[in-house]
C-alpha cells in the first residue's frame, strides 16, 4: 500500500510541473508578441513622420539634379565683399529641394516641391569686416610705409609715429611691415577682417591647439 501511495503520487507532481511550464512559456510568448508589436508600431510611426528639408542626403535627389548646388550662391555686399546679413560670422543661403521631394521646410511645413520653392535655410560662414580695405593697406605700406602711413590706417598710431620719426626704422621696418600686411599677419588693431574681394584671393589661416587631431605618422 505504502508503495502504491507514492507511486500514485508522483504522477500528479509530474503534472504539475508540466503545466506550470506551459503557463510559463504561454506568458513568455505573450510579452514577446507585445513587444514585437510594440517595434512595428514605432517602425511605422516613424516612418510616417516627414524628414526635416535641411537633413537631406545627396543620395535622395534624382539623377538630374544630383551634382548641381540646390543652394543659392549668397549675395555680396559691394562695400563689404561679404554675404549680406552677415552677423556673428554667420550668413544664410536659400536652398532649394530637388523636384518630387516631400519634407518639412523652414517653417515647419511639410511640403512637396517642385524645385523652386525655399526648403531651408543653410548657415555659411562670413568674416567681421569694419571698413579697412586690403589693397589700400598694401598700397599705403610699399609708398609711404617709411611715413608710417600704413599704421595710422590700421589703428596703430603710435607704430606710425614712431615709423614717421625714424624714416620707417631706416626702411627696414617699412619692408617688414610690407611683408606682414602683405601676408594679412598684421591686420586691422580692432580685430576685424581685411575687405578682400569675396572671390579673390584670401589666406585662411590655420591654428594648431590641444584639441587638433593629430593623425600619427607611421614611418617605412
Amino acid at each position: 500500500m505504502c508503495l502504491f501511495s507514492s507511486m500514485a503520487a508522483r504522477p500528479g507532481k509530474s503534472l504539475s510541473g508540466t503545466q506550470r511550464q506551459k503557463g510559463t512559456a504561454a506568458i513568455l510568448w505573450a510579452l514577446g508578441t507585445v513587444w514585437v508589436a510594440v517595434l512595428l508600431a514605432r517602425g511605422v510611426e516613424g516612418a510616417d513622420l516627414p524628414l526635416k528639408c535641411e537633413d537631406l542626403r545627396v543620395g535622395q535627389y534624382p539623377e538630374a539634379v544630383r551634382t548641381q548646388n540646390i543652394c543659392d550662391d549668397p549675395k555680396i555686399d559691394n562695400d563689404t565683399q561679404e554675404p549680406v546679413n552677415c552677423t556673428d560670422h554667420t550668413a544664410y543661403v536659400a536652398c532649394h529641394p530637388a523636384p518630387n521631394i516631400t519634407c518639412k521646410d523652414f517653417s515647419g511645413n511639410e511640403t512637396q516641391f517642385t524645385g523652386k520653392e525655399i526648403g531651408f535655410y543653410r548657415p555659411i560662414e562670413c568674416r567681421n569686416v569694419n571698413g579697412y580695405s586690403y589693397k589700400v593697406a598694401v598700397a599705403l605700406s610699399l609708398f609711404l610705409g617709411w611715413l608710417g602711413a600704413d599704421r595710422f590706417y590700421l589703428g596703430y598710431p603710435a607704430l606710425g609715429l614712431l615709423k614717421f620719426c625714424t624714416v620707417g626704422f631706416c626702411g627696414i621696418g617699412s619692408l617688414i611691415d610690407f611683408i606682414l600686411i602683405s601676408m594679412q599677419i598684421v591686420g586691422p588693431s580692432d580685430g576685424s577682417s581685411y575687405i578682400i574681394d569675396y572671390y579673390g584671393a584670401r589666406l585662411t589661416r590655420l591654428i594648431i591647439t590641444n584639441e587638433t587631431f593629430r593623425k600619427p605618422q607611421i614611418y617605412p
